[in-house]
């Protein structure tokens, strides 16, 4: 049984936060849907919030240090990144974007990534194929198919899921699980035309 890194990256301001929700929700998935497939997990979350003063430091300086150089590492060393971003104007977050400046060169080349976005409202849900994915793409990543999007009505009381939500998360876990685990993906889905009916049978209806 193999062990997978998976580095989880959240910019939700507040504690607790929808997006450190949806980040809790994705990672245990994955951990779960790596299991199903034979191997474990080494979750580690990086909450952004808590790195803020030292993003901007290292913009100025051109150098990382202390516990923001701890967390670069942690993503350059990942098997696999889940990120997670609120929606501020329309994209994903400045803090978001900040960190992301100050990622090593090449740190997520090859690396495949859940994306995922949290906002008060649904409309905002193309901001992972508008802004997100294509980030991710220019810094060579690998997108899971699947991106997950919550909106304040995914939400129930007690930070309980919405089924669609809930489903949402099981692919896309499922998908960067098959990533990470070599396993053709869509194995456990069925065909519902890999035995079809032969024409002259259906004449015969």
């Amino acid at each position: 049984m193999s062990t997978r890194r998976v580095v989880v990256v959240q910019a939700g301001l507040g504690q607790p936060s929808s997006s450190r929700l949806l980040a809790d929700r994705l990672a245990t998935a994955t951990r779960d849907a790596l299991l199903e497939r034979g191997d474990e997990a080494e979750v580690v979350t990086v909450d952004l919030r808590e790195h803020a003063h030292a993003m901007a430091d290292a913009l100025l300086t051109g150098f990382a240090t202390g516990e923001l150089r701890t967390a670069l590492d942690a993503v350059r060393d990942a098997d696999a990144v889940i990120a997670v971003t609120p929606v501020f104007q329309a994209s994903y977050s400045g803090l978001f974007k900040t960190f992301v400046d100050v990622l090593d060169d090449g740190a997520l080349r090859g690396t495949p990534v859940l994306l995922a976005a949290t906002a008060g409202t649904a409309r905002h849900s193309l901001v992972l194929e508008h802004a997100m994915r294509p980030m991710f793409a220019y810094l060579k990543a690998i997108t899971v198919p699947t991106a997950v999007f919550a909106a304040s009505e995914d939400w129930g009381s007690g930070g309980t899921l919405d089924t669609g939500l809930s489903g949402r998360i099981d692919v896309a876990a499922g998908e960067l699980a098959d990533l990470l685990t070599g396993r053709p993906p869509g194995t456990d889905r069925v065909d519902e035309f890999a035995d079809p009916v032969p024409f002259e049978q259906l004449l015969g209806r």
